[in-house]
């Protein structure tokens, strides 16, 4: 068995990256794309590695050389590399193929080792590595019958996005035995050449294989190992968290995206705060039916859109605006207030330290297990240390702290009277379970206006299950601020997207509610499961997520390692939490998931 990869092309679009290097001598956490390949092959005990070279040839030959590597490496120079494709760089290493039996690969790939492992064990002669269809996933895909038979391909151009279920993504991993190449592909690939050129893809030619129904060239289908193909800088960063210096490094970059998860499909976010039980599938199918109208029409300004969500929340139009997201709003305010000494608690939400000096803010840190408080002491404790303004969020983040309605009216009243302005994020309040008859939320007009300094900040985001299309409220009667805040946002400060969403909301406020009411009963369900996790104790919550203390010695970032193993993503807490303690936060999602997690952290010592 022998080695052949193609490396003759100049890859463009990795800009400045590959101005002096060819495409594969760029690094993905600190090693080279042909370095890493050429490690795993060498491990394979292959006869040969014949390389096809093009631009920066000779460079790429010397740093090759320089590896040390022991499998003997022959090298094919492709001088037209710039006026051709990667049909024409195999076809140079046509004789090579007919020879014996060949693993192909395109040299711009990352992959595990693993799948090379798999394609030399399978006793099928020829096959061409292919993964299910993923959304970042670009180029040509294939069909396949229930007896890894490629039935059908299918040009980037030419997808059905609607039935993408169906398809699989072709690696550019291949393996070829002689007798295919020689008396197949190779006879294939020069016909086609000639008739088409040298600027073709050989792809074309499995393709024309394949259409033939000889079964001659078999799907060796992957089953979640790890693959990148590297086309662009974009590409690149993704490589470096699927193929990370260590685990520590790969939750360090990920965690740090903030989002943008679709691009690991298979990731189980626990993370990020959302509701999973809405939209429901028929929401979603009504936003569906009007995206392309929705995608090429402007939004409405700030004066229709302040009137959806004062329709949607039942105050006066003058009395809320919305935002991209709750973080527009947070940063409007801030800029906005004369905030004088910052009253805040801790730990908490850091969107709002974060914007404010810290030599001017006073920190409430609880005194009792679980990080628990109630309005008396909150009040107490500001009395004796005087503020100018508070802000309260409610339930608290991350630990689900959470004051009731009646208790936030004291809180309300006590601010009234010693001229604190109030700001209450109650982005998680729909959440909380409570008595019938209860309100848990305090926008309200009878509450908004028995105070002019009270400001409640809301993200439809997370309680909605639509972060993607970033909507936030905040409502006050204060109305020279809420005009102000409108004039400072950008005209289109939403998208189409997000004022459909809060235009049809009215019809599904039902299934909303029931929503919530699965989100209480899925985190009963977790939070008494996860107190059976030897090594957790659980804060009790009343918001979409549950505080654990990391006990018995262990690291909490160990912990979100571990489980980033298992493609789990939750949120170790040490840096937000300075108690000496080991914290995580867990979000809680469907009970299927939940489930899920709670099996992995079983398995975990």
């Amino acid at each position: 068995m022998q080695a052949v990869i193609l490396a003759a092309g100049m890859g463009k679009r990795l800009q400045e990256l590959t101005e002096n290097n060819t495409k594969c001598m760029v690094k993905v956490s600190g090693i080279t794309l042909v370095e890493r390949m050429l490690r795993i092959l060498d491990r394979k005990n292959l006869s040969k590695i014949v390389i096809v070279v093009g631009y920066k040839g000779e460079e790429l030959i010397d740093f090759i050389t320089g590896l040390g590597i022991k499998t003997p490496i022959l090298y094919i120079d492709n001088p037209v590399y710039h006026k051709t494709n990667n049909i024409y760089s195999l076809s140079l290493a046509s004789e090579y193929l007919k020879r014996e039996d060949t693993l192909l690969f395109e040299s711009d790939l990352i992959f595990e080792e693993s799948i090379v492992d798999e394609l030399l064990a399978d006793e099928r002669e020829s096959l061409a590595v292919v993964d299910k269809y993923e959304s970042w996933m670009d180029g040509t895909c294939m069909i396949l019958d229930g007896d890894d038979n490629i039935v059908d391909f299918i040009s980037g151009k030419h997808l059905d996005y609607v039935n993408r279920g169906k398809y699989y993504k072709t690696v550019n991993i291949y393996k070829f035995s002689q007798h295919f190449s020689e008396n197949v592909y190779v006879p294939f690939l020069d016909a086609y050449r000639k008739a088409m050129g040298a600027n073709e893809y050989y792809e074309s030619v499995i393709k024309l294989i394949a259409m033939l129904g000889t079964n001659e060239l078999k799907a060796k289908r992957l089953d979640n190992q790890v693959w990148y193909e590297i086309d662009d800088i974009q590409d690149l960063d993704i490589a470096e968290t699927l193929f990370p210096i260590s685990t520590k490094e790969q939750y360090i970059q990920i965690a740090g995206r903030f989002g943008g998860y679709w691009r690991y499909p298979k990731l189980v976010d626990f993370c990020y705060l959302v509701n999973p039980y809405f939209p429901t599938p028929r929401m979603m199918d009504e936003m569906k039916a009007n995206f392309a109208t929705l995608v090429t029409n402007y939004p409405s300004g700030m004066s229709v859109n302040s009137l959806l969500a004062g329709r949607n929340f039942k105050v006066k139009k003058e009395h809320i605006v919305i935002g991209n997201g709750a973080a527009e709003l947070i940063k409007a305010i801030f800029a906005k207030l004369d905030l004088g000494r910052l009253g805040l608690i801790r730990p908490t939400f850091e969107e709002y330290p974060n914007r404010y000096m810290p030599e001017k803010c006073i920190v409430y840190s609880s005194e009792y297990v679980g990080f628990q408080y109630t309005a008396s002491d909150l009040m107490r404790y500001f009395t004796d240390n005087p503020i100018d303004t508070l802000v309260l969020i409610n339930p608290d983040n991350p630990s689900g702290n959470y004051i009731k309605y009646t208790d936030l009216l004291l809180i309300i009243d006590w601010a009234k009277k010693r001229k604190i302005q109030l700001i209450i994020d109650e982005s998680f309040a729909d959440f909380a379970e409570i008595e019938e008859g209860e309100k848990n939320t305090i926008i309200d007009e009878k509450v908004l206006t028995s105070y002019d300094k009270l400001y409640v900040v809301k993200s439809i985001s997370k309680s909605y299950g639509v972060p993607g299309i970033r909507l936030g409220v905040l409502a006050s009667s204060d109305e020279e601020i809420i005009k102000t805040l409108k004039k400072e946002v950008s005209i289109w400060n939403i998208n189409s997207f997000g004022e459909f969403f809060m235009q049809i909301y009215e019809k599904y406020e039902k299934e909303y509610k029931d929503s919530l009411k699965k989100i209480i009963s899925a985190r009963k369900s977790f939070a008494d499961k996860l107190e059976k996790i030897p090594y957790l104790r659980v804060i009790p919550s009343q918001a979409n997520y549950i505080m654990c203390e990391v006990t018995e010695a262990m690291d909490c970032d160990v912990l979100a390692e571990k489980l980033l193993r298992q493609e789990i993503l939750i949120k170790s807490l040490k840096n937000k939490v300075c108690d000496g303690k080991q914290y995580i936060r867990l979000s809680v999602k469907t009970v299927q998931e939940n489930n899920y997690l709670i099996s992995c952290l079983e398995k975990i010592v």
